[in-house]
């Protein structure tokens, strides 16, 4: 089998509109079962593999999603690009709710994930380079379907990775901006480091729900509000990937 693009679903994406549904994949891995079936679907001629980061239904928390798991099915079905998307809370002044940000750092501020394919018994250890955590050509396809889609993206950005699934103290968030962080999600590390791993191109597609604490001029946000602003994130998604895929 092989794709020419999969996407990883996070919060607010749960499938993919407009795909053709072809197949659905439920793959046991050396690392456990992924978080839910992954979804092969035909775009505009081109096989897109699909899976929802937290299941179909949301019920898997950022700290508990098998991320080894996830990459290992998705490689094992021939997927070699990878975007992951997010829902993050932005810091930085253009990073509002309703931005759309292709990052070009991150940091990794989550604890007790396993964040390698060498952390099982047996396996050979792997030093591999992490300087630039996603793939440069990936990041600019992606940059360059956003112009030509007319969708505008923020290029760059620093994403910080933190533990979840509860939102940031105002405190953290103010360490985070002298770390020099524009962004805060939960889901972006171990993931990125894995697809590193297996050689996969990988860039991140973050979607700016709202405000993180203490920034912009947002005092409290609801969940609901959250989702919200994620539904009209995820309506542009489709036209982006079908831009970046006809490119």
């Amino acid at each position: 089998m092989s794709v020419d693009l999969a996407i990883i679903g996070g919060s607010g994406l749960y499938q993919f509109e407009g795909m053709r549904e072809l197949e659905r994949h439920v793959l046991d891995t050396p690392y456990g079962k992924a978080s839910g079936a992954i979804v092969i679907g035909e775009l505009d001629g081109h096989r897109l593999a699909f899976l929802a980061r937290h299941g179909e239904s949301h019920t898997i928390p950022p700290h508990r999603v098998n991320y080894r798991a996830n990459l290992h099915a998705l490689h094992a079905i021939g997927a070699r690009r990878v975007i992951g998307v997010n829902a993050v809370g932005g810091i930085r002044s253009d990073m509002g709710p309703r931005a759309l940000v292709v990052p070009d750092q991150i940091i990794d501020y989550t604890h007790g994930r396993y964040s390698s394919f060498c952390d099982v018994e047996g396996a050979k250890v792997e030093h591999v380079d992490f300087s630039f955590p996603y793939t440069a050509s990936l990041r600019a396809a992606l940059l360059n379907a956003g112009e030509a889609s007319g969708i505008a993206l923020v290029d760059g950005g620093c994403y910080a990775a933190t533990q979840g699934p509860r939102l940031e103290t105002n405190a953290e968030v103010a360490r985070l901006r002298r770390d020099g962080c524009d962004l805060i999600g939960m889901t972006g590390m171990p993931e990125a480091v894995l697809a590193r791993e297996l050689g996969c191109e990988y860039a991140c597609l973050a979607m700016v729900a709202n405000w993180a604490a203490g920034c912009g001029d947002q005092v409290e946000i609801s969940i609901d509000e959250i989702f919200a602003i994620l539904r009209e994130c995820t309506a542009q998604v489709p036209t982006l990937i079908r831009a970046l895929l006809s490119r």
